[in-house]
């Protein structure tokens, strides 16, 4: 992989086990200190890598599990009682989460891990680097990275402690959510002014003012979700920031997939914000590239450059209710799926040889165990046939069989474990096309020539899809929701579109107090100056 910057940032990887921390509240200890290091170029690089080290932790599988599982998106259903983890999936669907749920927890912890590992670098950069603009842009792009961590707390749990100084272990109460809009807001128009605006690989996996841009725009979008008041013309303000730099661009039809294979990186003309992976380090484990598994051993080379055998494991599945908005036959988006009968490059069926139990569980025949072969296909329902109150599909061909699979993130046949090469994107250029439509459209004055339909229409056309003639709200959250799948974004869309407390799947729950999830028992206990979110 073409990512200079992210073997810097691994080469840090041992001094982060040295700076760990499970709440924002909890002293982070190491031997790291200004006293004794970093002196040179080299070790200040060093001291600033810990941050992204913790950045990418826990991004893929339990974020990815919180943002998307809690949707419509994706449903990670028990198989035989397999991955039924103590009901930690059935409570993200059902919305039945509480303080103690094992993947909330897992978030608190890892958001405040990045937070506390990035005031420890600030406290010996700020004591120890020489003055200067190399000072003053990696200091820049730390707060950066704290900033994306209390964005997603923020979205994530609401009302969070707000703690910036290394060595404070005082019980800090939450902040509202308006507040620590606010801290964010003053932050990152802090630190812009010191951040490159440089785009390449020299600043690859490294806040720019780019990202900068691209969380604000995030954060005024969400305004009248975060504070009750709407900031749409500062939304398009910062979108304009992208858009007019001229660093960016759609890729079109023919290399929109590889903007996630495991080879993705800086060539990637969309990347604004992406965290570089490498499946030779730790911790390299995007759960949405391992979402299929050779379990027949058959070759289907769904894209040709990365062939590997493609069958459904115990995956995460989309449910009928997301995947309808994949409407267009033409659309380039479509092909990120697997679904219907599988067949091999050659054009024959893809068949599987198991014994009529074992296609069906419930079959009541009287040769259970006679040989039957049947055609893989990948079916968009999933039926809790075995059991609803254990989350159950069943444990045979049928139940394996179930659900529209995502492979999006492609899963690489050249890695020798579970880890993966494909980096992944934060903040693409699409989302700032996407961002500024819908703030137009919620009241926005349009600017640099642009209507909510052409920029709408400027994504789609580079997908490949069909123009539309008009454009509302309900198309922009369709367009986004074909644009962003298995990009984490969902969850956030669904809750600004009001869509958050409808039905899908099992889930029938409408609580509003559910758009924001408790906070962790644990961090109640280690931090009893913390309010508990309302409605736990």
């Amino acid at each position: 992989m073409r990512k200079s910057y992210i073997k810097t940032i691994l080469s840090a990887a041992a001094l982060a086990t040295l700076v760990s921390c499970h709440d924002l509240n909890v002293p982070v200890t190491s031997e790291l200190t200004p006293d004794v290091f970093p002196t040179s170029d080299a070790q200040f690089i060093s001291a600033a890598g810990p941050a992204y080290v913790a950045l990418r932790g826990n991004i893929s599988v339990e974020f990815f599990h919180l943002q998307t599982l809690s949707t419509d998106e994706a449903i990670f259903p028990a198989k035989g009682g397999n991955w039924y983890n103590g009901a930690e999936f059935k409570d993200l669907h059902l919305h039945t989460w509480t303080k103690d749920h094992s993947t909330v927890t897992g978030n608190w912890t890892w958001l405040s891990t990045i937070i506390g590992t990035v005031n420890q670098s600030l406290s010996i950069l700020e004591t120890n680097m020489p003055e200067g603009a190399s000072k003053s842009q990696t200091l820049a792009e730390l707060k950066m990275v704290r900033a994306l961590a209390y964005f997603w707390m923020m979205d994530s749990f609401g009302n969070v402690p707000i703690i910036t100084t290394y060595g404070d272990y005082s019980a800090h109460p939450n902040a509202k959510r308006a507040e620590v809009f606010a801290f964010l807001e003053t932050e990152i128009n802090a630190a812009l002014p010191a951040l490159s605006d440089v785009v390449g690989i020299s600043t690859y996996g490294r806040p720019t003012k780019y990202l900068a841009y691209s969380l604000l725009a995030k954060m005024y979008l969400n305004s009248e979700i975060y504070t009750g008041t709407a900031r749409n013309a500062d939304c398009i303000a910062a979108c304009d920031a992208i858009i007019s730099s001229g660093k960016f661009s759609l890729e079109p039809a023919a290399t929109y997939l590889q903007m996630f294979y495991p080879d993705n990186g800086p060539q990637m003309k969309e990347f604004v914000f992406a965290i570089p992976f490498d499946a030779t380090a730790a911790n390299s484990f995007p759960f949405r590239a391992t979402n299929l598994h050779s379990r027949y051993d058959v070759p289907r080379g769904m894209v040709a450059k990365f062939k590997m055998p493609f069958t459904p494991d115990a995956a995460v599945s989309t449910l009928p209710e997301f995947y309808k908005y994949f409407n267009d036959a033409n659309d380039i988006r479509n092909k990120e799926w697997l679904t219907g009968l599988q067949f091999y490059d050659d054009g024959k069926p893809v068949t599987v040889t198991t014994t009529k139990k074992g296609y069906d569980q419930f079959y009541a025949g009287s040769d259970p165990a006679a040989p039957y072969t049947y055609q893989i296909n990948i079916t968009p329902e999933v039926t809790l046939r075995q059991d609803v109150a254990s989350f159950d599909v069943g444990n045979d061909e049928l139940a394996w069989n179930m659900g529209y699979r995502n492979i999006k993130f492609h899963p690489d046949a050249t890695s020798l474990n579970r880890n993966q090469n494909n980096d992944v994107p934060v903040f693409r250029y699409a989302d700032a096309l996407l961002m500024k439509a819908e703030a137009i459209q919620r009241g926005g004055a349009a600017t640099l020539g642009a209507t909510a339909l052409s920029l709408v229409n400027s994504v789609r056309t580079a997908r490949n899809a069909a123009a539309f003639t008009s454009v509302d709200l309900e198309a922009i959250f369709g367009e986004r929701t074909r644009e962003f799948a298995s990009e984490m974004w969902h969850r956030n869309d669904m809750i600004r579109f009001g869509k958050f407390e409808g039905k899908w799947g099992y889930k029938t729950d409408a609580d509003i107090n559910k758009r924001i999830f408790p906070i962790p028992n644990s961090a109640l206990l280690l931090n009893p100056a913390l309010t508990q979110n309302p409605g736990y």
